[in-house]
């Protein structure tokens, strides 16, 4: 893909990625630490996004960033004190931006009011170092500085200095330079500011004018400079773009005298007048592409091309294991040289399948950084004081999985914030910090990823929760339940304990919304909460959406899989290990405690297969609503990896079931979902059943 529509969505890729340096280099100054570096990192994020953001004349995003890269300068110059509250102005503008950034990329308005109220208070920074602000209405950038080029000079007015030494310049800019909305007479300007320059235009590199390439700079400059200044001043100058150019800097001990630079030429030459010498440039290699110290070289490729590839190679370890299958079929086993390339297809199968994974894996640092911002808006819309704490930031897990869990983890993070801290006087009372703290952290664990929302809040109010679920219908007024059963009804459809509608809560749209997005991602979450102590989210999700290491079982004839993920072990118990209770429910009874047995196939209307061994056999898996289950199965044959087909376009939504995949015998096998299974066979007990032994733990 070519064009503007490119160019525009290559600048918000990179705009994305210089906010999450913004985020980086703030939390840093969070910290405390105070290297004058990172205000110059700061800085240069905000001016390249502002110089991207002119290209496609996003004016309202120039003219924030212009003003916010006002105040970074005069704090970077010691003009303005990194006070505290600066530091809280900084941060917010980061969000601000964020938002103005991400309403550019929708094509979508933003409340101009809000905009103009951040540009007041930048400009309320300025004023106290008696600089222009530009009125909150006007986000306009300034316009930049004309100047007159001539063939072969351009003479600026420089700040009289007094002269130690001279220093010869050497700059030929790339094509990226422009791309990025740099101005190399700018960058000459500010040079200017630091001695007596005298700079000569280099014209030799002006293309055939026959067939001319527009897409190539032509200009270049050699600046000779007389200066005090140190040669770190010089190069903090070209510091934005580095890498976007040819720059060399060589002080007079370091190259022969150099003559005079000539006058002005006209415009016109005859044929005999020798064209400009051609100057040779330092050849110089970006840093990162040398050493390893830099960034590693990154390849942007559009994302139907990886889901085609993706495809392609769920089809070949389905095309593998139809292999294998056939192999086994004809008892082939004897062909030792068989079955050992049909093992070595297995493996490559199984090698290109993880590579292409590693393709679509991006960290959660993007989204858990977006949270950051979630949390001070929200503390702010409830008068509460928060700070979030990350933890795995660089735990890698599906692209899609990323972008579709970022609804559900910003409602569960302002659900933490709006129902879960207290009120910093409350805090104050009961003895704690006034500002509360949220966890949010990432980690991979038994071929999961386990995302936790944590609080240091008052943790669930239960007798609450099971008043308001009862006065809103949810459950029977007398039922008893348990207080892992009372911690799930929050996530019933219409729950809410907010007294108040308000920015945040009180109008019925619960953390149903969480639950339902998580089990469309194939992952569940659980809860559990103490009183005083906080509140604590875990959201269980597959590393992928595509394939899937699964047990492979037989239930009433029909082949099924069970995802490894969710099974703890396997276990043909004792007679005396089962206990009945009621017509139609047992128990398991194992190390000292009880789980409930779940029939598989009485559960999804199978008919019971004949077993040759009468003995039971039971999976031991762990779900999200009832815990601990054993479901009874025919037989359990293997482990193996499958790929992962969605019912819901070609059939809908089975209770119980979460997709479909095809075995190495051609056969659909369906992949079922614990949870559904759970909640299916013991749905939260009536007033009649509140005895149920399906409570207990």
């Amino acid at each position: 893909m070519t064009g503007p529509d490119s160019f525009r969505s290559l600048f918000f890729e990179e705009a994305e990625d210089l906010l999450g340096t913004l985020s980086d280099e703030v939390a840093r100054l969070k910290g405390g630490d105070r290297d004058s570096e990172i205000v110059h990192s700061i800085f240069r994020a905000v001016h390249s996004i502002k110089g991207g953001a002119g290209a496609f004349a996003l004016d309202r995003l120039v003219g924030f960033a212009h003003r916010f890269e006002t105040v970074l300068d005069a704090v970077r110059s010691d003009q303005l004190p990194l006070t505290a509250e600066l530091l809280r102005i900084v941060e917010r503008s980061v969000d601000h931006l964020s938002v103005l950034v991400e309403a550019a990329r929708n094509d979508r308005d933003t409340d101009t009011t809000l905009t103009d109220a951040a540009v007041a208070v930048l400009n309320g920074c300025l004023d106290a170092i008696g600089q222009d602000k530009a009125p909150a209405d006007v986000l306009q950038p300034e316009a930049a500085p004309a100047f007159t080029f001539t063939p072969l000079a351009l003479n600026l007015d420089p700040i009289e200095v007094e002269p130690t030494r001279t220093v010869t310049i050497r700059f030929r800019p790339y094509p990226g330079l422009y791309d990025n909305g740099h101005e190399p007479t700018l960058l000459i300007a500010h040079l200017a500011e630091l001695g007596t320059l005298q700079t000569e235009l280099d014209l030799s590199a002006l293309p055939d004018w026959s067939s001319p390439d527009i897409t190539e700079p032509a200009f270049a400059w050699v600046i000779r400079m007389a200066t005090n200044a140190k040669r770190e001043a010089i190069e903090e100058i070209f510091e934005f773009v580095a890498g976007l150019c040819d720059l060399s800097i060589e002080e007079e001990h370091d190259i022969p005298a150099m003559p005079d630079l000539p006058s002005p030429s006209p415009m016109s030459q005859d044929e005999s007048t020798p064209a400009t010498a051609p100057f040779v440039m330092t050849e110089t290699t970006p840093a990162s592409a040398t050493d390893g110290l830099g960034p590693r070289p990154t390849l942007r490729v559009d994302l139907d091309r990886i889901e085609r590839l993706f495809n392609a190679v769920g089809e070949l370890i389905i095309n593998q294991s139809m292999i294998a299958q056939r192999v086994d079929d004809l008892q082939m086993h004897h062909d030792t040289d068989m079955s050992s390339h049909v093992e070595s297809y297995r493996l490559l199968a199984r090698d290109i399948q993880e590579a292409v994974m590693a393709i679509r894996a991006q960290p959660v640092k993007p989204l858990f950084q977006r949270m950051s911002r979630i949390v001070r808006e929200a503390a702010e819309g409830t008068g509460k004081q928060a700070q979030l704490v990350m933890l795995g930031e660089s735990t890698e897990v599906d692209k899609t999985v990323v972008e579709r869990l970022a609804d559900p983890l910003t409602h569960m993070v302002r659900n933490s914030v709006d129902h879960g801290l207290e009120s910093p006087e409350r805090r104050l009372a009961a003895g704690k910090d006034p500002v509360g703290t949220i966890w949010l952290s990432a980690a991979h664990r038994s071929g999961s990823v386990i995302i936790t929302i944590r609080d240091d809040g008052a943790g669930l109010d239960r007798e609450k929760v099971l008043r308001v679920a009862v006065t809103k219908g949810l459950v029977p007024a007398g039922t008893e339940l348990s207080e892992a059963e009372i911690d799930n009804l929050i996530f019933q459809p219409g729950f809410s304990t907010a007294s108040a509608t308000s920015l945040l809560s009180g109008r019925g749209v619960g953390l149903d919304v969480v639950r339902t997005a998580v089990q469309a991602l194939g992952g569940r979450v659980n809860i559990t909460s103490r009183p005083g102590k906080g509140t604590e989210f875990t959201i269980t999700l597959p590393l992928t959406l595509a394939v899937l290491d699964g047990m492979l079982i037989s239930v009433g004839g029909t082949s099924m899989i069970v995802p490894i993920a969710a099974v703890l072990e396997t276990i043909r118990p004792l007679p005396g290990d089962v206990e009945q209770i009621g017509p139609d429910e047992r128990l398991l009874s194992i190390r000292g405690r009880y789980v409930p047995i779940i029939d598989l196939a009485e559960t999804l209307g199978f008919p019971r297969a004949e077993a040759d061994d009468p003995a039971m056999l039971l999976l031991l898996v762990e779900t999200e609503a009832r815990g601990t289950c054993a479901l009874l199965v025919d037989r359990v044959h293997d482990q193996r990896q499958v790929v992962i087909k969605g019912l819901e376009g070609n059939y809908g939504q089975v209770t119980g079931v979460s997709a479909a995949t095809v075995l190495g015998d051609g056969q659909i096998a369906l992949i079922l979902d614990p949870d559904g299974i759970a909640a299916q066979s013991h749905p939260i007990p009536s007033q009649t059943s509140g005895q149920r032994v399906a409570a207990l733990p």
